[in-house]
């Protein structure tokens, strides 16, 4: 049954929370999703949000409860125990233990947790990314030269696979705002906090005000790496130390590559190359929202972002040296053991 006909049969008030609202014309000429249905913005695009976030709750528990956990109480025990009923110790040791402590209990508990959180943000960066990397391509945009983010602003219409990858990416910080206050704090919290609500702001800011392709190019380059700490976390939870250290050197140089070169970049060229290439002011009924004024506060908000970015890289470094050092990896920014 076509979509447009199962939309027909809900009451109108919770349309919005299943599709994307404010549909329009395509322009006349589009630089982009030539074939895409296209649409304007409004406040009634929260409602998607609402659901999203609603969406990645449920998802976010069958994931950790039905997959990742049932996955990572076979790897710690394979771990733990060998074919023999003996304890495995990490020196490679072993010897009879018939029944296990306490504490041995309570930190394979908490390493099946732990494994089955990082699993859900592997999958969700994956699939994300994958996504928002194909909303790039399609855009005429480019981390190396990204003077085409101002070029012809406002960029509107908004091509619907855009427009759904600006709203689901929001739902995901919200949700992640909710996440880190429902859940035992870690050492980076007040960070984390910050580096969410300033991430939901400045992507509802751009979104109304139109500066979207700027917003899609960040979190292209933002979730590249986030996919790898939470894989190299997995296999420090599972017992797989090499893998670990592996797939963290390599997070560690996409992390400064796209957090403090690319996006250096980008924020370079919101500094200089938006004020030169944008040559309308404030004309809202137009969809024109610039003024030096909201342009300034949200370049700042960028260079707010790369310092608390600075501040987790020296953070990530000092692990990176404990590799180096033969150590192993461990995150700096996990909460304490208890």
């Amino acid at each position: 049954m076509n979509s447009h006909y199962i939309l027909q049969w809900l009451p109108s008030y919770l349309v919005p929370f299943v599709s994307l609202s404010y549909p329009t014309p395509p322009p006349v000429n589009p630089d982009s999703f030539h074939h895409s249905a296209y649409y304007k913005t409004g406040v009634l695009d929260g409602c998607l949000i609402i659901t999203c976030i609603a969406v990645m709750a449920v998802l976010r528990d069958i994931v950790r409860i039905f997959v990742m956990e049932p996955f990572a109480r076979t790897g710690n025990k394979n771990d733990l125990i060998n074919g023999n009923g003996h304890a495995v110790h990490a020196n490679g040791d072993s010897k009879p233990k018939s029944v296990m402590s306490a504490r041995d209990a309570r930190k394979i508990h908490r390493s099946v947790l732990r494994f089955a959180e990082q699993g859900w943000s592997a999958i969700y960066y994956t699939l994300q990314w994958s996504f928002g990397f194909y909303v790039h391509r399609n855009l005429p945009t480019q981390a190396l030269n990204p003077t085409e983010l101002w070029s012809n602003y406002p960029h509107i219409p908004l091509a619907g696979p855009l427009k759904f990858y600006y709203l689901t990416q929001t739902a995901f910080y919200i949700h992640q705002v909710l996440i880190l206050n429902a859940e035992a704090r870690r050492k980076d919290h007040v960070q984390m906090m910050t580096h969410h609500v300033l991430t939901i702001f400045l992507m509802v800011m751009s979104y109304f005000c139109n500066f979207t392709r700027i917003g899609c190019l960040i979190m292209v380059l933002m979730d590249w790496n986030d996919i790898f700490l939470p894989v190299a976390k997995m296999f420090r939870y599972i017992g797989l130390y090499t893998l670990c250290d592996i797939t963290f050197t390599w997070f560690l140089i996409s992390w400064f590559v796209a957090r403090h070169v690319l996006f250096v970049i980008v924020i370079k060229s919101a500094w200089f190359d938006g004020p030169r290439l944008i040559s309308v002011g404030w004309v809202p009924e137009l969809g024109h929202y610039y003024s030096e004024r909201t342009y300034n506060t949200f370049v700042y908000l960028l260079v707010a972002l790369q310092v608390i970015q600075i501040v987790w890289f020296s953070m990530i470094c000092r692990i990176a040296w404990r590799v180096i050092s033969g150590q192993g990896a461990s995150d700096d920014r996990s909460d304490d053991e208890r």
